[in-house]
């Protein structure tokens, strides 16, 4: 039974969707003002990972994920590039898309953005004005919080706790410092649309509570984004969804922990970062989701080189593995008996692999217990063909199989199963790679490592062992 760590209760809990079978999902997708940095990457990567399990499981998954394309950084940096802020958006939710891809993250199944939805969002605001939770001032609309008496309950703080105003702008028009914007007026040359209440434009908050609501209904089962977002973000979403509606807005929260730099958080306004479409130029998308997964998705993960080296190494080893098996012309016969005692006792110890890694990744999505079951598997196989000597090998092509299959949910090890090339460029391989070796052997250490580097960028990974240079064609 799959078990999920609760932000709003901070329970471990056993998972059971408001309808059996099938899971209403909504995780907070990126404002669109840039290119999006290693660090962002981490909860489209890890709940794509978790969406792809509950799939594994049986679930069907309907999966929400916005754009938010109207915000005050597009418009300032729209501003600052001189060019209009739709414009600006479209460039960079198309570059989004781009990079999603090229993490191997799937599409959601609703794509909303925020300017499709502002005839919504002012129905929404005039809902919450109707029942006495919003009131207009000035043009703009703010949302009352102290009338909402559960407010704080994802955070855990309290009205007393928030009376200095602590990440909640002062505004005079405000009925109370606390108090945050639903609609704002806009000023000449901004983005800006007809409501009640003059020309304007959505607060940010209000933005994911109408587009969650409108795309998957009105309670949903799994609401998910970093930990940065459970204050204000989705404490301000909660209030504003259950005012309305009287309904609770979702069931279960999860919250990933952040990407840090030595320590502090990788962010823009640090200077801390890098782009993802960078790093993604000295790695693969396997290595980057495997650094990721590799770690509780809950826990802080720190970025470097190393660990992202280490987790291209990781992954290599499976793939050796794979590559392995095809080499050696094995197939799996589902027909076929082991016929030797070594054999029998492979074969078992296989068929229990997939209950093994439920266990371990029912944990509260434990991917880094799922992996170790995946990286047992590999060693075993391994063990089973360097004995060899006997008719059951073909067993180790059933391992490849159960391998790629746990491999499935976090979209690893499903490329195709002889990485390599050959021919021509094989050769060439061979004649680069003896050139490198030279120079290694000169202590030329700067210009083997450039060779190694562009050959990174070209596709081509090389790995130093023992006496031999081995390389491979990335993903």
């Amino acid at each position: 039974m799959l078990k999920l760590r609760n932000s709003l209760t901070g329970e471990l809990e056993e998972f059971q969707p408001l309808e059996e079978g099938k899971v209403r999902f909504y995780s907070c997708g990126p404002t669109v003002y840039n290119f999006f940095h290693i660090g962002n990457a981490r909860p489209f990567i890890v709940f794509d990972g978790l969406r792809r399990y509950l799939q594994f499981k049986g679930f069907e998954v309907e999966f929400t994920q916005n754009v938010t394309d109207l915000d005050d950084k597009i418009i300032n940096r729209a501003k600052k590039e001189g060019v209009e802020p739709g414009e600006l958006a479209k460039k960079y939710a198309d570059a989004y898309f781009e990079d999603l891809k090229a993490l191997g993250v799937r599409p959601a199944d609703n794509q909303p953005r925020v300017t499709e939805y502002v005839e919504e969002i002012v129905e929404y605001v005039e809902a919450l004005i109707e029942k006495g939770y919003a009131y207009e001032m000035a043009g703009e609309v703010f949302y009352r919080v102290r009338e909402f008496e559960d407010y704080g309950k994802l955070s855990g703080r309290t009205i007393d706790d928030l009376k200095s105003g602590a990440r909640v702008e002062v505004d005079v028009r405000k009925e109370d410092p606390l108090d945050f914007a639903l609609w704002k007026s806009s000023s000449e040359g901004e983005p800006s649309w007809d409501s009640p209440w003059g020309r304007g434009r959505p607060g940010w908050h209000i933005e994911c509570s109408v587009m969650a609501q409108k795309t998957l209904g009105d309670t949903i089962d799994i609401h998910a984004g970093g930990e940065d977002l459970i204050f204000p973000h989705h404490e301000n979403e909660i209030a504003q969804a259950e005012s309305r509606t009287g309904k609770q807005f979702a069931k279960y929260w999860l919250h990933n922990g952040l990407l840090k730099v030595k320590g502090e958080k990788m962010s823009k306004s640090l200077g801390n970062f890098e782009y993802a479409r960078d790093v993604l130029k000295r790695y693969d998308k396997e290595t980057i989701r495997y650094f990721y997964f590799a770690t509780h998705y809950r826990k802080p993960l720190n970025f470097s080189e190393k660990n992202l080296q280490d987790a291209a190494s990781a992954v290599d080893r499976v793939y050796e593995l794979l590559d392995r098996v095809e080499k050696a012309g094995l197939e799996y016969e589902a027909d076929k008996e082991p016929e030797t005692t070594g054999g029998k006792e492979f074969s078992s110890r296989i068929d229990d692999l997939r209950e093994e890694y439920e266990e371990e990744m029912d944990k509260d999505f434990n991917t880094p217990g799922g992996l170790g079951v995946i990286f047992e598997t590999v060693k075993e196989t391994n063990k089973f063909l360097d004995e060899g000597g006997n008719e059951d090998l073909f067993l180790a092509a059933k391992a490849a199989n159960v391998i790629r299959t746990l491999g499935k949910p976090l979209g690893l090890f499903q490329e195709e199963r002889n990485r390599s090339i050959g021919g021509l460029e094989e050769e060439l391989m061979e004649l680069i790679l003896g050139l490198r070796n030279d120079l290694r052997e000169k202590e030329e250490w700067d210009l083997a490592d450039e060779i190694r580097n562009q050959l990174r960028g070209l596709g081509v990974e090389i790995k130093d062992t023992e006496g031999e240079t081995n390389w491979r064609k990335k993903c």
